[in-house]
């Protein structure tokens, strides 16, 4: 089963069984889906108007936690860690490869520094030892290890949750690429367009230069021929030209 199927089949599991729930029999339910090692998208949950109802209530901290899961880094943990319950260290290691993810929205190069900071690693075997293990392994991400350049180049990273707000800039980021798609097309129609007329252009040319050398030849055929019928005429008529031989047969005069 792909990764993405696998998707599709949690998150139906998970949603099913939230809206049957009320209250704090959703704390473990979030809990372990925000565990499970093959979830990754968290808005489907989030949505359910009994999740959403744990707003303002003693069990409102789960709802923070599955934001977090949704939009949230490491880093987001960190900072508000003594508003949140305790992680487990499935929850850990889900986060972190979470905020690979973000990361990877916005720069295809991630400097080893970079990570080593955003997901508390202190040495560049652990690093990446995770990035194999943990993101590679897992399907969320593919791309190259440069040990040199010290950076992980990413080649594909899963998206994550739209965070608030940011469909009106993903929409407005599309309509732009649409607008600059249709000016492409245009531009390579009129190209097109173009080369076409060009051809034609050529072709006629090219047949208007193949007739001029017809009409050449046959003019030069024609001029050939009238020529040698000329010659033709001039050594076959009788009388015109003596031959050599027959001079010599004829008696000489004696001169007195």
């Amino acid at each position: 089963m792909d990764i993405e199927q696998k998707q599709a089949d949690l998150i139906d599991h998970f949603v099913k069984q939230a809206s049957a729930l009320q209250g704090s029999a959703l704390c473990p339910l979030i809990a372990e889906a925000t565990s499970n090692t093959s979830l990754f998208a968290f808005s489907e949950i989030l949505a359910i108007p009994s999740v959403l109802q744990l707003e303002g209530t003693s069990n409102s901290v789960y709802l923070d936690v599955l934001r977090l899961f949704a939009h949230g880094t490491w880093s987001d943990y960190k900072r508000n860690a003594g508003c949140l319950p305790q992680l487990v260290p499935e929850q850990v290691l889900k986060l972190k490869q979470l905020t690979v993810l973000t990361l990877a929205e916005t720069n295809k190069v991630l400097p080893y520094d970079q990570l080593m900071q955003e997901l508390d690693i202190t040495n560049v075997r652990e690093l990446e030892d995770f990035l194999i293990n943990e993101c590679m392994y897992a399907g969320i991400v593919r791309g190259k290890l440069d040990q040199l350049r010290r950076c992980f180049e990413v080649q594909f990273a899963a998206g994550r949750d739209l965070r608030p707000g940011q469909l009106g800039s993903m929409i407005h980021t599309l309509s732009n690429w649409l607008a600059t798609s249709d000016n492409l097309l245009m531009s390579i129609q009129e190209k097109i367009k173009w080369a076409d007329s060009m051809s034609e252009l050529d072709k006629k040319h090219r047949k208007e230069v193949e007739d001029r050398v017809e009409e050449v030849k046959k003019s030069l055929s024609l001029k050939a021929d009238i020529d040698f019928r000329g010659h033709e005429e001039i050594y076959s008529e009788p009388g015109g030209v003596m031959d050599y031989e027959e001079d010599r047969s004829r008696p000489k005069r004696r001169l007195r």
